[in-house]
C-alpha cells in the first residue's frame, strides 16, 4: 500500500495593533486555500487587549524627547508571554533595521514548524523588546512604511509558498524567481498571437528538452539584464558561462553600433 504523502504544517502568530488589516488578503488565493487545507495557520492577536488600564494605553512618548511614539513594553511582553507561553519559536520583529528579507532567508525560516511576527508602528518599540523578548529582525527594504503589517503579510505570502502542497504543482516555487538564483524568464500563454506578437515556435513545438533550455537561457539573458550581480553566486554550467560570454559579447558590440 503506497505511503500518504508528507504533509508539513506551519503556525505563524502575528502580533499588532491593527488585527483588522490582515483579514483581506489572508481570505483570499493561496493563502486561503492553504489554511483551508491545514496546510497554514495563521492566528492574529491584538496587543491592545493585553494593555493595562482603562484605557488601554500602548504607545508613550521617547524618554529624552524627539519626534512620535514609541510601543511601550508591558503589552507587547504580556501579549507574546500569553500566547506562547513556555514555546518560543523564532519571533521576528518588522523593521527597517533587520536583515533583508531574500529568497534564502525565506527558505530558512520556512522550516520551521512555528514563527511568530512583532508589526511594529509609529517610531517602533522599547529598546527593551528588541534586547530581551524578539529574536530577529527582519526587513523588507530600504525603505520606511507606516507599520509592520505589509511587511508580516509579505513574510508570510513568501514564506507559505515553500510549504509542500500550496502551490499546487510539486516544485512549484523551485522555478520561482530567486529560487534557482536566477530571475525567470518569460512566460507566454493563448493567444498565439497577439495584435501581430507572436508566442516563440519553440515554446508551441512540443520538445520537452528544447524548451527547458529555452528557458534557462531566457532566465540567464534576463538576470544579466536586470541582476547582473545575482550571476555572481548562481550556479552555472560551462556550457551556461558560454552563453553569458556570448551575451557579453552581443552587448559589446550593440555598443560600437
Amino acid at each position: 500500500m503506497p505511503r500518504a504523502p508528507y504533509t508539513r504544517r506551519m503556525q505563524i502568530d502575528v502580533f499588532t495593533l491593527f488585527p483588522a488589516m490582515f483579514g483581506a488578503y489572508l481570505e483570499e488565493s493561496i493563502l486561503k486555500r492553504a489554511q483551508a487545507a491545514g496546510l497554514l495557520q495563521v492566528a492574529i492577536h491584538n496587543i491592545r487587549d493585553h494593555a493595562a488600564g482603562k484605557h488601554r494605553v500602548t504607545d508613550e512618548p521617547p524618554f529624552g524627547g524627539g519626534g512620535g511614539m514609541l510601543l511601550k513594553p508591558e503589552p507587547i511582553f504580556a501579549a507574546v508571554e500569553a500566547v506562547l507561553g513556555s514555546e518560543r519559536p523564532p519571533l521576528i520583529l518588522m523593521t527597517p533595521q533587520g536583515r533583508q528579507l531574500t529568497q534564502a532567508v525565506v527558505v530558512e525560516l520556512a522550516a520551521q514548524p512555528r514563527l511568530a511576527l512583532l508589526a511594529g508602528r509609529y517610531e517602533g518599540v522599547d529598546e527593551r523588546v528588541r534586547a530581551h523578548l524578539v529574536s530577529d529582525e527582519i526587513s523588507i527594504g530600504d525603505y520606511v512604511l507606516t507599520g509592520g503589517e505589509l511587511p508580516a503579510l509579505v513574510l508570510i505570502d513568501a514564506v507559505a509558498r515553500q510549504l509542500p502542497g500550496v502551490l499546487g504543482a510539486e516544485n512549484a516555487a523551485a522555478v520561482d524567481s530567486f529560487a534557482s538564483g536566477l530571475l525567470e524568464g518569460p512566460h507566454y500563454t493563448r493567444p498565439e498571437s497577439f495584435r501581430g506578437w507572436d508566442v516563440p515556435a519553440l515554446l508551441r513545438s512540443g520538445h520537452a528538452a528544447g524548451i527547458a533550455r529555452w528557458r534557462r537561457e531566457q532566465a540567464l539573458r534576463r538576470t544579466w539584464q536586470r541582476r547582473p550581480e545575482l550571476l555572481l553566486t548562481a550556479e552555472l554550467s560551462d556550457e551556461e558561462r558560454q552563453f553569458l560570454a556570448t551575451l557579453a559579447l552581443e552587448s559589446v558590440a550593440h555598443g560600437r553600433r
